[in-house]
């Protein structure tokens, strides 16, 4: 079968072998931040509905895992946001309910945990990783751009709340934009928020490659030391890209040269890239972020998006 819906396993820092699920379309999300991989939110919606069919995601899910493949993790997240498809606590019981070896991780902005059916909805997942980028409304909106609908109070309320309920790990992940949320204040009130959300862990991220936003730079390594150092003595780790993910189990260097050999006839954006090659955008952007690292890719920004080229 040709999956759709599934992508990878993708060689993930913080998840090893992890199987996506993606369950909306390019690029349907609640947020449009300025610092997103996998481009523009064409879609700015709050409304949950069932953006794939389920029986379509059930139907692969089943034919892949009634293989037994080895997988650290399946993980919901992909080119949108998990939480709009309303059917995700079915696929959550459907996958506990007949392959439960496996441990399922959930990747979401946390905008919809403000909903307690929601929170409820995924309850049985093992590992939530949310985010949370700013606190105060100023720099929430300019930071990610959210549906106008939405209220950055009432989101990490529901953090809270969640937080309460939920017998696995929560890693939560804060993106640092300089000049944005890395200001004292902000991240003053970003501890403060924090320290109630109590995660099992806070992860700080910064640019791994060119983001929605042509502006953007990356946090120093030592300016998201100093950063881990104000924010202690909450439970701080660095995940922004210091090291290498081409050791993980699931790293494929055949996609690797396949992205080079294409870019190398001509310049291509990472949605040409999947198309060309039919591999998911979010793993095509694991191994451009690799190869940009390594110095063998570069990019440049242009009209239609960031063309990444050959050296």
């Amino acid at each position: 079968m040709k999956y759709k819906h599934l992508f990878g396993p993708v060689p993930s820092r913080r998840l090893g072998i992890s199987l996506g699920v993606d369950l909306v379309p390019h690029k349907v999300c609640s947020l449009n931040c300025i610092y997103c991989e996998v481009g523009r939110t064409t879609n700015l919606t709050i409304e949950r509905k069932e953006y794939i069919p389920l029986n379509d995601i059930l139907t692969e899910l089943k034919d892949y895992l009634n293989n037994k493949p080895e997988l650290d993790y399946i993980t919901f997240s992909g080119a949108g946001e998990p939480l709009l498809h309303n059917g995700i606590g079915k696929i959550i019981t459907f996958i506990k309910e007949n392959y439960p070896q496996y441990t399922l991780a959930l990747l979401t902005n946390s905008t919809l945990l403000y909903d307690e059916n929601v929170r409820k909805e995924i309850l049985g997942i093992d590992l939530l990783l949310p985010s949370l980028d700013a606190v105060s409304k100023k720099v929430f909106k300019k930071l990610n751009r959210p549906n106008s609908k939405l209220d950055n109070e009432k989101i990490i309320e529901g953090l809270i709340k969640f937080s309460k309920d939920f017998s696995g790990k929560i890693w939560l992940e804060v993106f640092i934009i300089p000049g944005l949320n890395d200001t004292k204040e902000e991240l003053e009130l970003l501890k403060n928020a924090i320290k109630k959300i109590a995660p099992d862990q806070v992860q700080l991220n910064t640019l791994d490659r060119p983001g929605t936003e042509s502006w953007i730079e990356p946090v120093s390594k030592n300016r998201m030391e100093e950063i881990a150092e104000l924010l202690k003595p909450l439970p701080v780790e660095i995940i922004a890209k210091f090291q290498s993910r081409n050791k993980i189990r699931s790293y494929h260097k055949d996609v690797e040269q396949q992205i080079i050999e294409t870019i190398k006839r001509r310049p291509c954006t990472d949605k040409d890239l999947s198309e060309m090659l039919g591999i998911h955008i979010n793993e095509i952007n694991k191994y451009l972020s690799e190869l940009l690292h390594e110095g063998s890719v570069t990019s440049q920004q242009q009209e239609r998006g960031t063309f990444f080229c050959a050296k």
